[in-house]
């Protein structure tokens, strides 16, 4: 069975580096290492209210919204990741690793299901996750770089400051922003 919601917000998280450190560490240290990390993510994603979709190797997806009708999802992904990018910086120091991690957030509809028949896997589709992921892949190393439609429904209270017009696959060029905390100076373009 599948649901509509129109209007989530969804992000990814994708560690940059990553292959390169793996090639040089046990399959333990690895695994240990990423359990580490996503353990302080997934802490984080039901602090502020988000449902951790899926990991795919170094990446991470979750996604705000997707119970009933949450009108702060926008607000509550932008906390999610800033509070994602404190708990990496402090990851990073705690085990002495090389590692960049981008950020990228879309807003916008998506169609939400459960599909297989063995090892059941809740899952999302649509554009706005496509948007999402290009946000991420096409970001900046250490930062979150958030769509215009994500800019959009973000109040005051978060500090930004315009990245400009992106070319992302498979879409029109996009304006993006870069989230750079909570405060009162927003920029807009």
């Amino acid at each position: 069975m599948a649901d509509t919601h129109q209007s989530v917000s969804v992000l990814f998280a994708d560690l940059a580096g990553f292959t390169d450190i793996s090639r040089k560490m046990e399959a333990d240290e690895l695994v240990n290492l990423l359990n580490d990390l996503f353990s302080r993510f997934d802490k984080l994603a039901e602090k502020h209210g988000a449902e951790k979709i899926k990991t795919i190797g170094d990446a991470y997806m979750m996604a705000t919204g997707l119970n009933g009708s949450v009108a702060d999802h926008a607000e509550n992904i932008a906390d999610l990741a800033l509070g994602m990018q404190k708990a990496f910086g402090e990851f990073r120091r705690d085990n002495n690793v090389d590692l960049k991690m981008r950020i990228g957030v879309h807003s916008g509809a998506v169609i939400a299901g459960v599909i297989g028949r063995q090892k059941f896997s809740y899952d999302l589709w649509g554009n706005t996750v496509n948007v999402a992921s290009r946000m991420e892949s096409e970001g900046v190393a250490d930062q979150i770089q958030i769509s215009a439609e994500t800019w959009n429904l973000l109040s005051d209270r978060y500090r930004t400051s315009p990245r400009g017009e992106i070319q992302i696959k498979g879409h029109r060029p996009r304006t993006t922003y870069l989230l750079e905390g909570n405060g009162t100076a927003r920029e807009a373009t």
